[in-house]
């Protein structure tokens, strides 16, 4: 679990030149989409070959700053001082996803507030049977076991948009422990990548962590449903991660939280991730095969997100995402024009 995962496809060349060698990493959150999507894309584009480095959101910010990948990725957006850092830096979002809270050892259907959730990460909460979750959960068996939180202990976009809405709804969260891709966590044990988190979940009674919605799925394990802005208690689907975007405006550079947003059928800890890139290619034709991947992803792609448990772009996102690919330029063109 600790270990790197490394994703790489190879998408056959031809026999009389080798395919392109494109590299990335950072983001957790995304991988199980990623992963697919190389597969998919390699069945009609047989000209590159796609290495991805699944080792967080900050890993991937350093790299792609420090130049040594082709593309990067987050779920958090780069903060200005991190863009100071890496100009013509781009983040292009690629799908929505939800960070879902997730348990062990308690029965299904688990509700949480704002506050409880936050008293818990804090420490404040340390026995599942405590009266302010059985508050919100009358009738349901809660066992007299020890809390045991599970946190990410690598830099990670899906910690920033979990502690996001963590300082959104509670000023002693944000005080005390603060927002970022790295925290000092009050509590608990830490595991590196959403896979490391997984893991401990499945493993510990008791256990009480925060994944990508796609982890928790596949792993089968059980989520709670946290209650929103509008003060409704809604799960993480793909539905409740598209609402939370439905009344979003972006900004031009895409760099926008959308936690705890307002509506009823909100799901409150959703979030764009993105691939990071430079807008001018050095490399013309590995920029070129990267924005035309980038192109398919964010087209033909989205059908692939659903059965993974990742929401679709809108499609006035997709718009905005076009017009964006279009500005990326390889030796003074246009990366889609400069074939």
């Amino acid at each position: 679990m600790r270990k790197l995962i490394a994703l790489s496809f190879l998408i056959a060349g031809s026999a009389l030149a080798a395919p392109l060698l494109i590299n990335g990493a950072g983001a957790t959150f995304p991988f199980p989409l990623y992963s697919k999507w190389f597969g998919e894309y390699q069945k009609t584009h047989k000209d590159a070959q796609f290495n991805y480095q699944s080792i967080g959101s900050g890993g991937g910010i350093k790299q792609i700053t420090a130049r040594t990948v082709d593309f990067g990725a987050s779920d958090a957006p780069m903060s200005d001082a991190e863009i100071a850092a890496a100009p013509g830096i781009m983040h292009i979002p690629t799908v929505l996803g939800a960070v879902a809270v997730v348990y062990n050892g308690l029965p299904a259907g688990l509700k949480l507030s704002p506050e409880a959730l936050a008293d818990l990460f804090l420490g404040k909460i340390t026995k599942w049977n405590d009266a302010r979750i059985a508050m919100l959960n009358p009738g349901m068996k809660l066992p007299d076991v020890a809390v045991t939180i599970a946190h990410r202990s690598d830099g990670s976009g899906t910690t920033a948009v979990f502690t996001d809405y963590l300082g959104k709804v509670s000023s002693e969260w944000k005080s005390k422990v603060g927002v970022g891709k790295a925290v000092k966590w009050p509590v608990g044990l830490g595991g590196k990548g959403n896979e490391g988190v997984t893991g401990l979940c499945k493993s510990t009674p008791g256990a009480l962590g925060y994944v990508e919605l796609a982890y928790a799925s596949q792993n089968k394990l059980t989520m709670a449903s946290l209650r929103n802005a509008d003060g409704e208690f809604v799960a993480p689907s793909i539905a409740s991660t598209s609402a939370a975007a439905a009344g979003v405006t972006l900004p031009a550079d895409f760099r926008v939280s959308i936690t705890n947003a307002k509506g009823k059928a909100s799901y409150p800890i959703s979030a764009f991730t993105y691939i990071l890139l430079y807008k001018d290619q050095a490399d013309a034709a590995k920029g070129r095969a990267l924005t035309q991947f980038l192109w398919w992803a964010t087209h033909e792609g989205q059908v692939v997100a659903g059965p993974l448990d990742y929401a679709p772009l809108p499609a006035a996102v997709v718009s905005k995402v076009e017009t964006a690919l279009r500005t990326i330029m390889v030796q003074g063109r246009s990366a889609l024009a400069a074939n």
